[in-house]
């Protein structure tokens, strides 16, 4: 059953336009913001404001996530609530009548997707900064690392495939795109930013568990608004990242299995 279900919505994640200008919308945003995070890393450098290194091109696109991660939830957000809003969940209900079942295959159909997307378009990205940043006005302060190159974007692709999930799961829980936009907003963007504000120590550290910037952690990115390194290593942010991902679908799942569709 879970197979057929899977099929099911793969079919219908490919059969509406909203994929392809999500997915469009993504690459656009990711390489607009790399080549505009790269090219002012660039320009400190070379204005003595920063260390005058040579920058990773795929480091700015694992801080451009920040805010192309966006395109990617409304992608995400839309394979659940889109039924809702049209009542279409009736019918995927009575196709996959095992609740867990119908959110596993959303949940196995949307991960590998995102993760594809992030990779693919952080690529794009990738390239796009190398081009800009090997140009004489930035002083060609740029390398490409294959090795340091790939493993910065497999972890964009699973930070997206795993912040898509989560979405899912909220979306589930929400029912109307708008609540779940408003929470997945705040959970990677609002609440950690407003925490941060408050310049308590207990805040920035709950701050620094959330979401967004355990992705970060997660990527090693060193461009996080934070004004300096997160505090913690590289797979204690994955598990957080994972944590938060457990939580939402728990709760969608929780939410599917006692209301009426």
């Amino acid at each position: 059953m879970l197979w057929q279900a899977v099929g099911a919505e793969w079919g219908k994640l490919w059969s509406v336009r909203s994929t392809w200008w999500c997915l469009a919308a993504a690459t656009v945003l990711t390489v607009l913001s790399a080549l505009t995070l790269g090219g002012a890393t660039a320009t400190d450098a070379l204005r003595g404001e920063s260390p005058a290194t040579a920058v990773v091109a795929s480091e700015p696109v694992v801080s451009a996530t920040s805010f192309a991660q966006f395109a990617l939830v409304a992608l995400a957000m839309l394979v659940i609530t889109s039924e809702y809003a049209s009542g279409s969940v009736r019918v995927t209900l009575q196709a996959t009548p095992v609740r867990g079942v119908m959110l596993a295959a959303k949940a196995l159909v949307v991960a590998p997707v995102m993760a594809a997307a992030g990779v693919l378009s952080g690529a794009v990205a990738t390239a796009a900064v190398y081009v800009l940043l090997s140009a004489d006005v930035f002083g060609g302060l740029v390398v490409l690392p294959a090795g340091e190159v790939v493993l910065d974007l497999l972890a964009v692709g699973l930070f997206y495939a795993l912040v898509s999930v989560m979405t899912v799961g909220v979306g589930t829980a929400m029912r109307s795109a708008a609540g779940t936009l408003t929470i997945v907003f705040m959970m990677l963007m609002g609440l950690p930013l407003l925490l941060l504000m408050t310049g308590s120590q207990a805040a920035l550290d709950a701050s620094l568990r959330m979401p967004l910037f355990a992705g970060l952690a997660f990527m090693g990115s060193t461009d996080n608004m934070t004004g300096g390194p997160i505090p913690y290593s590289a797979g204690e942010g994955l598990v957080w990242l994972l944590a938060w991902t457990a939580a939402a679908l728990a709760t969608g799942h929780a939410v599917l299995r006692r209301r009426d569709a």
